[in-house]
């Protein structure tokens, strides 16, 4: 466990008057963040060590309106494990009267985390994970799902390769919450628009070898391999789908996958694929500026799920001055009735089931002749706007907006 400590600049001191009444209201006049995430494994490249530095940049830049409160950050790896997750989840927010537990990436471990939130009745920010079952049968009261979901990425990429002409698909799926729900959602879509799902099989997270399961998609005859996993089992199974040849006669939907993805793999391998994402770095001024300094920081440009840490974490900061208090009802009342707008997304608002919806993007990735910079990987083809990416609150399952 890594702890760091902020306290406000002198220039903030400007402040300390208008809010120190409030600021009695914030327990010990100290704001403790827990982010619990894959720190050393499969999905630390997407959010990791370098997740963290967001969240301190975050922390950095609220502190001029926090006035003299203290904004301390604890850190932990739950290695993909929900147990992990859930027992430091507990420890820390027994022990360390910690204010907002952040959770990174992997289903299974957020589900974990939300149920202990909901038990202390504490704010739970989930930024990694997809699952959708965070904001529908698993609700509760201090939970938000904050990045994406399977359902947004399902209907944003499977939609776009199903009006191609990708009818015919074939899954490989990661064998855990996160995996089950996105061939779940997938299959709803490809269905709802005349398409057919010919098989799937399940794979371990951080599989070793997809040779079998190349053998049993390509003697399926789909036409559509779609991938239901992420991170580097992604990337291992478009190499391992070019090596056998099932590209020859299928093309590859790979329904999750990032600029991490992507610089990984390379544009010759990339080019061409489309992605959905709620956040690109190359999106504006603003976003432009944010991730240079990013950059500056961690040699790399933000994820989707890194910028989110960064925001996630901003807007309950920000919540916190305004309100002058630590109190987590006060809080999510702040964040569902105000509108989320800044580096990451303009168009934000969490609903009422805690979903965080906002416009998502559907990218192509460019070709090496396209691109002009390390980093300069994909362009633009639509926009999907929230109600089409997340489904509507009427479409929630969440018991706290049931009538």
């Amino acid at each position: 466990m890594n702890g760091f400590v902020y306290a406000a600049a002198a220039a903030a001191i400007m402040n300390i008057g208008m809010v120190a009444s409030a600021h009695a209201q914030i327990s010990g006049n100290v704001i403790r963040i827990g982010f619990i995430t894959d720190m050393s494994g499969l999905y630390a490249a997407n959010d990791g060590p370098n997740g963290a530095e967001a969240i301190r940049m975050a922390i950095e830049d609220a502190m001029p309106a926090l006035g003299d409160v203290e904004v301390e950050l604890l850190v932990a790896d739950h290695q993909n494990k929900a147990d992990l997750a859930s027992s430091k989840a507990r420890e820390w927010l027994d022990q360390q009267d910690l204010d907002l537990l952040v959770g990174g990436v992997n289903s299974s471990a957020a589900l974990a985390m939300a149920r202990v939130a909901g038990e202390k009745k504490k704010v739970h920010i989930n930024i990694g994970a997809a699952s959708p079952r965070l904001t529908n049968e698993e609700c509760n009261p201090y939970t938000i799902h904050y990045a994406y979901s399977t359902t947004a990425l399902a209907r944003s990429v499977g939609k776009a390769v199903l009006d191609q002409g990708g009818k015919d698909w074939f899954f490989i799926t990661a064998d855990y919450a996160f995996g089950h729900s996105f061939e779940e959602d997938a299959t709803e879509v490809i269905e709802a628009n005349g398409g057919t799902v010919k098989g799937s099989v399940r794979h371990p997270l951080n599989a070793p070898d997809f040779s079998s399961y190349m053998l049993q998609a390509h003697a399926s005859g789909a036409k559509i391999l779609g991938l239901a996993n992420g991170g580097p089992d992604t990337v291992n199974a478009i190499k391992a789908a070019r090596e056998f040849g099932v590209t020859d006669d299928a093309r590859v939907a790979a329904l999750q996958m990032d600029i991490i993805e992507v610089k990984s793999m390379g544009l010759d391998v990339a080019q061409g694929m489309l992605l959905a994402t709620g956040f690109y770095w190359d999106r504006d001024d603003e976003s432009r500026a944010w991730a240079q300094r990013y950059f500056e920081r961690t040699g790399s440009m933000p994820s989707m799920l890194q910028a989110g840490d960064y925001s996630a974490v901003s807007q309950y900061l920000k919540a916190v001055a305004a309100t002058g208090t630590d109190d987590a009802d006060v809080i999510m009342d702040y964040l569902k009735s105000h509108k989320i707008s800044d580096v990451y997304t303009a168009s934000g608002v969490i609903r009422p089931d805690g979903r965080m919806a906002y416009d998502m993007s559907l990218f192509e990735v460019k070709s090496p002749d396209e691109s002009k910079g390390p980093w300069d990987l994909l362009k633009l083809v639509t926009t999907v706007p929230a109600d089409i990416a997340y489904g509507t609150v009427a479409e929630s399952k969440c018991p706290l907006v049931q009538n």
